[in-house]
């Protein structure tokens, strides 16, 4: 008896909710039984409650009162979990709008019933190609469904409701968008089935239909008002058992497989075929995405490449067997800062003794030493030995210029009847490390002598350092005025004299490489400033702005360099001073930058939950189909997520090759114009593109995922 009652239906009641809170009774009372077997025809006028009781048995609707029992399991105890798998294994559907999926191939929207239980992409294809092929449609697998007649699109449906060997087979008028010939075809499909043994039971319209069936039940305003058996139905003689049943089948491995669920990889390949179909949608989309990802990641780079090119330069500036000191801005007594900074730098106080007849100097190399004993060095550094002094002055051309003999052209003539004047960048007292390998042309500067950059070559109507050099000698540079500041607060203007040679053109890279610098001996400055005392009678207040001190091995250079670095007196070469100024800069501008690329990472992140809402709203019947066979809501959730996830992982590659483009372009662009590009990328700048865009699609596709796991499979599959 267990075998023969497949389905019980007792005292079954169903009401739905109106929207004034009333309630509409759709089935009132339904007792009924069904056996393996038959051909159930259930009929009645549109309303009177037919597929109400088709959603109830095939587990779509589980809101109801009293029991239906599927082969001793009570449908109304079961929870979401157990009806997922209830419609997955025990049910097939067969709509009468066929609800194949677009975009799928027939072979495709077959086995998708086996892909929800996790079967084996061999065991999938092989059982779906055999009962397709006897539905005869061997030559149809890789079509798709718009390249089918309707009374293919039916067997298809027919195929994907057998696929899993259910024992209901469910089917909502399934001739009713058929001609009379493919009806019949149909029909005696669906007879087969029966015929074999399974249950099926079919919501029809049309006498005609159950005309063919073995029993006949009519609902009329929620009730059954008939049902009888149909005394002429005759069984065939089983050939759908050889027809639509796999050959050899290994029923404990059906049931092993049937007990699994959809796999993160078979989400991801079907995840991969819904965004193949809508492939334009799904690339524009990424486009839209990677542009905010090439711009974080240029953004980076540019950031990166200046910072680098500013590091380099303060590096290169730097020789490893020295130590250059320069004094940190300082309060004044009025509270503000003293303008110690490389454009007015503060002096060393070498004039003003302690009770111990030492000055400033004396004292930090007391520090220094101190510092160098603590760690066990036995360099010591010497005021006579290993140290000098240096002047430098940041001037723009305000109050600082060469003058030169020229012609009419301004260009450097000896014999010129007129006068040109250059303003000068920056005046600069030779540093002790600079060697003969940093010159272009000539030699290092000393008495009398003065280092011209190739910037104040150019200035001085020259091609190159060395025309320059064929041209000497330069006999007559002026400096007119200097502004010397030596207390950080004034600045006062004195008459520099002098008539010194060029005797060379330096190429030091450092950050003033493309200004007019002049280099000159700081002996020689002393000198200058001396005569200029004794010409005008008045003190000039000069005094160092740097020290040198040459250590024995880089180590000890550092050790001091560290330790200087923690007081809050002292710092590094004006070039390293103007990198932390420019680093500073650089690290308020990459924040606006990370500013800028979170707000377009936003936008990017809205848009891709727009089109996932919106791609949830255009497949509703699709999400319904795939909880007719059995998605559980995790299994719609991950479909959903694992897009989200490919776009993500899209819309990164294709801003990586974006970046990479453009980066190449600016490059080539900022070698031609600047001659240099700074732009340097980082593999972790890709990296960490790609997961961000990755996660920022995934978080973008949870609500969207949510929401399609959530629909309710009814309202989804009368979804238009």
């Amino acid at each position: 008896m267990k075998e023969e009652n497949k389905l019980q239906l007792t005292n079954v009641n169903k009401f739905y909710k109106l929207g004034n809170k009333n309630t509409f009774h759709a089935l009132t009372d339904i007792n009924v039984n069904f056996k393996k077997g038959e051909l159930v025809s259930i009929i009645g006028e549109s309303g009177s409650g037919k597929s109400t009781l088709m959603n109830l048995i095939g587990g779509l609707d589980s809101d109801f009162e009293g029991d239906i029992i599927a082969d001793g399991v009570n449908l109304r105890t079961l929870k979401d979990k157990q009806l997922d798998n209830y419609r997955k294994n025990k049910v097939g559907f067969v709509f009468q709008s066929f609800n194949l999926i677009p975009h799928l191939t027939i072979l495709d929207n077959v086995t998708i019933a086996l892909t929800l239980s996790n079967e084996k992409e061999s065991v999938k294809v092989e059982k779906a190609t055999k009962l397709l092929s006897r539905l005869g449609l061997e030559k149809q697998l890789k079509k798709k469904p718009n390249q089918l007649s309707g009374g293919q699109k039916q067997r298809v449906a027919i195929a994907r409701a057998l696929i899993n060997e259910p024992e209901i087979i469910l089917a909502d008028e399934p001739t009713g968008a058929l001609d009379s010939g493919t009806t019949i075809q149909i029909l005696d499909i669906l007879k087969e089935i029966a015929d074999e043994g399974k249950l099926v039971i079919m919501v029809t319209h049309s006498e005609k239909v159950a005309s063919i069936s073995s029993r006949v039940v009519e609902i009329s305003d929620g009730k059954i008002v008939r049902d009888e058996k149909n005394k002429n139905y005759k069984k065939g003689k089983k050939k759908a058992s050889q027809a639509l049943v796999e050959e050899n089948q290994d029923k404990n491995s059906n049931k092993k497989s049937t007990k699994q669920n959809l796999s993160l990889w078979s989400a991801l390949r079907l995840s991969f075929h819904n965004m193949w179909a809508s492939k334009t949608k799904n690339l524009l989309m990424a486009i839209g995405v990677s542009i905010s990802i090439l711009a974080m990641i240029i953004m980076l780079s540019f950031g990166s490449g200046l910072t680098d090119y500013i590091s380099n330069l303060a590096e290169e500036y730097n020789n490893p067997y020295y130590v250059s000191i320069t004094k940190k801005s300082q309060k004044g007594q009025d509270g503000n800062d003293m303008m110690g900074s490389p454009f007015k730098p503060l002096s060393f106080n070498i004039k003003d003794k302690d009770e111990n007849n030492k000055d400033e100097v004396d004292r930090l190399i007391d520090q220094i030493n101190q510092e160098l004993s603590k760690n066990q060095k036995q360099f010591q550094v010497d005021r006579n030995q290993n140290l000098s002094f240096g002047f430098s002055v940041m001037t723009f051309g305000t109050n600082t210029s060469f003058s030169f003999k020229c012609d009419e052209n301004g260009v450097y003539n000896p014999e010129g009847t007129q006068t040109s004047s250059k303003d000068l960048f920056f005046i600069y007292t030779t540093p002790p490390y600079y060697e003969k390998s940093n010159m272009i042309a000539g030699e290092l500067s000393g008495m009398n002598e003065i280092l011209l950059s190739k910037a104040a070559v150019k200035a001085l109507g020259f091609e190159s350092p060395e025309e320059l050099v064929e041209n000497k000698p330069i006999v007559s540079i002026n400096i007119p005025t200097l502004g010397i500041n030596t207390d950080g607060i004034s600045s006062q203007e004195h008459n520099l004299t002098g008539n010194p040679t060029i005797s060379g053109i330096i190429d030091v890279t450092n950050l003033f490489e493309g200004f007019p610098v002049m280099y000159i001996d700081y002996n020689y400055f002393s000198k200058l400033v001396e005569y200029s005392q004794e010409l005008t009678g008045k003190q000039i207040p000069f005094a160092p702005t740097s020290v040198y001190i040459k250590t024995d091995d880089p180590k000890t250079t550092d050790l001091i360099t560290h330790y200087l670095d923690s007081l809050d007196t002292y710092s590094g070469a004006v070039e390293q001073q103007f990198a932390g100024m420019f680093s500073s800069m650089l690290s308020t501008f990459s924040i606006a930058l990370a500013v800028i690329s979170g707000i377009s990472l936003f936008v990017a992140a809205i848009m891709i939950l727009v089109v996932l809402y919106m791609s949830v709203s255009e497949r509703t019947r699709e999400i319904g189909v795939l909880k007719s066979i059995g998605a559980r809501r995790k299994d719609i959730k991950r479909i959903f997520s694992t897009e989200s996830f490919l776009i993500g992982l899209l819309s990164g590659i294709v801003g990586i090759l974006l970046s990479l483009l453009a980066g190449l372009i600016l490059i080539i662009i900022f070698n031609a114009t600047l001659g240099l590009a700074p732009i340097s990328f980082r593999w972790w700048y890709f990296v960490g593109a790609l997961g961000i865009s990755i996660f920022i699609s995934v978080l973008s596709g949870l609500y969207p995922a949510s929401k399609a796991a959530k629909l309710d499979p009814v309202e989804s599959l009368r979804h238009e």
